[in-house]
């Protein structure tokens, strides 16, 4: 089929938040499972994504990696099922979509890899400071129900990733806001069914690696 969607990933990657942007949309796709040190850097893969990681989506001829991308993608290939707003009220989807797919990350990961940027030079990077993310962030889950308002998006799908991973983890300050956004996710079908399937995945190879 010219629209056949398939989907990338491994069941211990970011390819969890695509997996659940997809339960959201409903519509049918096909998986394949990809290895680390294995067909990611093969060469039928590195022709669809030459960064060689995890996500990423065809559906028919179009290819897009990157989250945040495909999240924004499917929102748009998909309407019916109401996971972005109207063209005119895109100002806060678009802003902190893309702000959890750049400062969040960045600020994030130098934290966990014991980066810290001298009061100094944080003009000079993106994210600039990890205080400033997180009052950010506490802005964009705290104001409405949802990122855009009372109404769930794509952008919530990939914030909403984000912030559960972190409160998981401990890399994001445990703050209320945080807590009572992801309480207002938490139980989604569509999260609890991708959750589930990446899940049963990750034992299925687990068990395969152990037995071998």
């Amino acid at each position: 089929m010219a629209d056949e969607l398939v989907f990338y990933s491994n069941p211990m990657s970011r390819g969890r938040i695509a997996r659940w942007m997809l339960e959201e949309v409903g519509a049918p796709y096909r998986i394949q499972w990809l290895t680390y040190d294995g067909s990611m850097k093969a060469p039928d893969y590195l022709a669809l994504n030459p960064m060689g990681k995890v996500p990423a989506i065809r559906h028919g001829k179009a290819v897009v990696t990157e989250g945040a991308a495909i999240c924004a993608y499917l929102a748009d290939a998909f309407p019916e099922a109401g996971l972005a707003p109207a063209n005119d009220a895109r100002a806060d989807y678009y802003r902190w979509l893309f702000f959890a797919a750049g400062p969040l990350e960045t600020a994030v990961s130098l934290k966990a890899f014991g980066i810290e940027i001298p009061k100094e030079r944080q003009r000079s990077i993106g994210c600039g400071s990890f205080e400033a993310v997180m009052d950010a962030l506490s802005l964009a889950v705290g104001r409405t129900p949802y990122i855009t308002g009372n109404a769930f998006t794509a952008a919530d799908v990939y914030v909403g990733a984000h912030v559960n991973w972190g409160l998981q983890f401990n890399t994001i300050e445990p703050r209320p806001e945080f807590q009572a956004y992801w309480d207002r996710l938490k139980d989604r079908p569509a999260y609890l069914k991708a959750r589930a399937l990446d899940d049963e995945e990750m034992h299925r190879q687990l068990q395969a690696a152990n037995a071998g």
